[in-house]
C-alpha cells in the first residue's frame, strides 16, 4: 500500500484540499556533509533501509532547522528503520595523542560506551596502542598537573615518544605534563625570541619551549618542581644537543623567580657563554679550521614564560624587586628593555571584555599595578591572548606584559 495515499473522500461534492495531506513519522538519517549523500544512499538502498516511492525523492532538509539553513540532507529510511537507542545531539569527536597513546576525557553520558570507543580507535588509527580515560582533573590529585586514568584498550605503556618543533622528547606520561594541542602555543611564544636573548622558564616541564628555543641560539634558564619532569627535561637538552644554551633547574617557582635574574647576572659577570663549535670541513679543504663562535650570556633576562594556567597569576608577585639595585642594566641607562612576562591562565568564556577585565584584576592584586588591555610596548597595557577552549565555560589565555618600572625596582622583601 502506498504510505503517501490520501484518506477516500468519495462523498464529497467539492474540493477539500486537506484531504489530500497526511502527516508520517519516519526515521531519517542526517548527514553531516553533503558529498557523502550518494555514497549513503546506495549503501542503504543496497539493504533495502531507503524508503522507496514513486516520485518520491528520499532526500530532504534535514529536519533540524539550524542544518538545514547550512544546506545539510537527510535520507528518509525505510518504515521499518527504527532506532533502539536515544540518539545523542552531539557525537563526540576529538581526542589527544601523546605519542603512541589516545588520551581521552568521556563525559559521563558516554561512559557506557567507553570500551567500544576505544576498541575503534585501536582498529582505525594503526599508530595508536593505547587508549586511556582521564577520571580527575588535571592537577586535581597534585601540584604536577599529573592525573588518574584508566586503560580501556591495548597495554598499560605510559612510555612515549614525541617530536614538536624539530625535537625529539621520550618521557613517561603517567609521570608529567604534556599536551600536544598546545604545539601552536609553543610555537607562538618561541617565535617571540631572539638568538642570543636569555628566557627564564618558569614552569618549564619537560622542556616545550625551552628546547626548540634552545636549538635556535636562545638562552634558556628552564625550571620545573617536578623532580621527574626536571630528569625528563635533562635528557631532551641532551638528546636535542642544546646544553651549551639551556640549564635546567629543580626549583619551587617563587624562588626560581626571585634568583634567576641573580643568577643570569653573575653568568655574565662570570664570562659564561655557549660555544657553538663550526660544522666539520671536507677531508680536501686545504683552509685553516674556522674558530668556535662564542656567545656571551647577557646580563639581563628578556622574557619570563609561565605555563601553569590554572595558577601562575599567582606567582607574579615574586616580580617585586626582581632588578632592585641594578636599574642602571636598563633604559634610560643602557638600550635595554625591562623583561616581558608571559602568564598563561585560565578565564570565563565571554564574547564582551569580562576575561580581559578579569585577567587585569587579578594581575593588579599580585603586583600591584593595573594594566589594561592593549599593547604590551606601551606603558601600563598588556596583551591578552586567547589561545584555546577548555571547557565549555572556560578559555585558556597568555597574558604578556612588559613588567613595569615600580614592580622590577621596587624594595625587595
Amino acid at each position: 500500500m502506498n504510505l503517501f495515499r490520501a484518506p477516500a473522500a468519495r462523498a464529497a461534492k467539492t474540493l477539500d484540499r486537506s484531504l489530500f495531506a497526511k502527516t508520517l513519522n519516519a526515521a531519517a538519517a542526517s548527514v553531516k556533509e553533503n558529498k557523502l549523500l550518494s555514497k549513503y544512499r546506495k549503501e542503504l538502498e543496497k539493504t533495502n533501509e531507503v524508503l522507496f516511492m514513486e516520485r518520491f525523492n528520499p532526500v530532504l532538509p534535514d529536519p533540524d532547522p539550524s542544518l538545514a539553513s547550512q544546506g545539510k540532507k537527510c535520507i528518509v529510511l525505510a518504515p521499518q528503520i527504527k532506532s533502539t537507542y536515544q540518539l545523542h545531539e552531539e557525537i563526540p569527536s576529538g581526542f589527544n595523542t601523546v605519542g603512541h597513546v589516545a588520551h581521552l576525557n568521556i563525559r559521563d553520558q558516554y561512559l557506557p560506551y567507553k570500551n567500544i570507543i576505544a576498541q575503534v580507535l585501536l582498529d582505525k588509527n594503526p599508530h595508536i596502542k593505547t587508549v586511556i580515560n582521564k577520571i580527575d582533573n588535571v592537577g586535581s590529585e597534585n601540584e604536577f598537573r599529573t592525573f588518574a586514568y584508566e586503560v580501556l584498550g591495548g597495554p598499560d605503556d605510559m612510555n612515549v615518544e614525541v617530536s614538536e618543533a624539530g625535537c625529539v622528547f621520550k618521557f613517561d606520561y603517567s609521570k608529567v605534563y604534556w599536551n600536544s594541542k598546545l604545539d601552536t602555543e609553543h610555537k607562538r611564544i618561541a617565535g617571540l625570541f631572539k638568538p642570543g636573548e636569555v628566557v627564564a622558564d618558569v614552569m618549564a616541564g619537560i622542556g616545550p619551549f625551552a628546547v626548540p628555543a634552545g636549538k635556535k641560539g636562545v638562552f634558556v634558564w628552564a625550571n620545573d618542581k617536578n623532580p621527574e619532569s626536571y630528569r625528563y627535561l635533562e635528557e631532551a637538552i641532551r638528546r636535542n644537543k642544546v646544553s651549551e644554551f639551556v640549564k635546567p633547574f629543580n626549583y619551587d617557582a617563587h624562588d626560581f623567580i626571585r634568583t634567576s635574574a641573580d643568577l643570569v647576572l653573575e653568568a655574565s659577570k662570570r664570562g659564561d657563554c655557549a660555544v657553538i663549535k663550526p660544522p666539520r670541513q671536507s677531508r680536501n679543504s686545504t683552509a685553516p679550521p674556522p674558530e668556535p663562535v662564542r656567545v656571551p650570556v647577557p646580563p639581563t633576562i628578556s622574557h619570563f614564560v609561565m605555563n601553569l594556567p590554572a595558577s601562575a597569576i599567582e606567582f607574579t608577585h615574586n616580580y617585586r624587586g626582581l632588578y632592585h639595585g641594578n636599574e642602571g642594566l636598563f633604559e634610560p641607562h643602557t638600550e635595554t628593555k625591562l623583561p616581558m612576562v608571559h602568564v598563561h591562565c585560565f578565564s570565563v568564556k565571554a564574547d564582551d571584555e569580562t576575561p580581559l577585565m578579569d585577567i587585569c584584576e587579578r594581575i593588579r592584586k599580585e603586583i600591584g599595578v593595573l594594566l589594561r588591555p592593549g599593547d604590551p610596548e606601551n606603558q601600563g597595557e598588556v596583551l591578552i591572548y586567547d589561545v584555546r577552549d577548555v571547557a565549555p565555560a572556560k578559555r585558556m589565555f597568555c597574558a604578556s606584559f612588559r613588567l613595569p618600572r615600580e614592580v622590577a625596582f621596587a624594595e625587595r622583601a
